[in-house]
């Protein structure tokens, strides 16, 4: 994969898994829903999608293009939790009536932002890595096998160290662990719907930008936003 190769449609991948990571982080955080009878936070029915976008981003282009866009979406969301925790410490105007609403949607803890973090950038290479070495493994063959193998590893790193980071000490042992798994299936079983449409959108893309980039030779170094291998 060459350094300078440009690409029709990568920079349109990347702002859009930046937007569903930042929405999912910023607007479902702070909801707790119930639907049916069960109860979850509302992120997690959008956040899965960035892992779908890290999928189609390793299979069409490579690992070391998914690590680049990784660590923009790191930024991204490290500087909007910095922003908000400013915007929400500014000292309201007399008669603003809204401090408490800003408080409840954009204040959350530093613990849940740091674990939030943390737990996005391991579970998001883990899903990448994973993903990357299936392909190479497969031969390129099996395509759900790898979408849906890459992200029951990335979730499940994502998800171990997010709950008990972020509310270990705060809740019961019981649901911590019971929220974990739960929020985890229901991760999963997004991607395993979600399927067919990856499957649509890689090899549409594949035969877009004339790429299928196998990570024979790649540097796997998560600290490097090199693109060439």
């Amino acid at each position: 994969m060459a350094a300078n190769r440009t690409y029709k449609y990568y920079d349109i991948i990347l702002g859009a898994f930046v937007t569903v990571l930042l929405c999912s982080n910023l607007i479902g955080a702070a909801k707790v829903a119930t639907l049916g009878g069960y109860t979850f936070g509302a992120g997690i029915l959008f956040f899965p999608i960035s892992y779908v976008f890290g999928d189609i981003l390793t299979e069409v282009y490579g690992y070391a293009r998914a690590r680049k866009v990784v660590w923009t979406g790191f930024g991204a969301l490290a500087f909007a939790s910095f922003m908000s925790y400013i915007v929400v410490a500014l000292p309201p105007a007399e008669g603003w009536p809204n401090q408490g609403a800003y408080e409840v949607a954009f204040g959350s803890t530093w613990r849940i932002v740091i674990a939030s973090l943390i737990a996005f950038w391991c579970g998001e290479f883990t899903n990448s890595l994973i993903l990357a070495k299936l392909k190479v493994k497969t031969e390129g063959k099996h395509l759900w096998l790898r979408t849906i193998g890459s992200t029951i590893g990335g979730e499940f790193v994502d998800s171990l160290i997010f709950y008990p980071l972020a509310f270990w000490g705060a809740w019961e042992p019981n649901m911590v662990f019971t929220v974990l798994i739960s929020n985890y299936a229901i991760k999963v079983l997004w991607e395993v719907c979600l399927t067919p449409l990856t499957y649509i959108v890689v090899n549409r893309l594949k035969k877009a930008e004339n790429e299928d980039f196998f990570d024979r030779n790649t540097d796997f170094n998560p600290f490097t936003i090199e693109t060439n291998s």
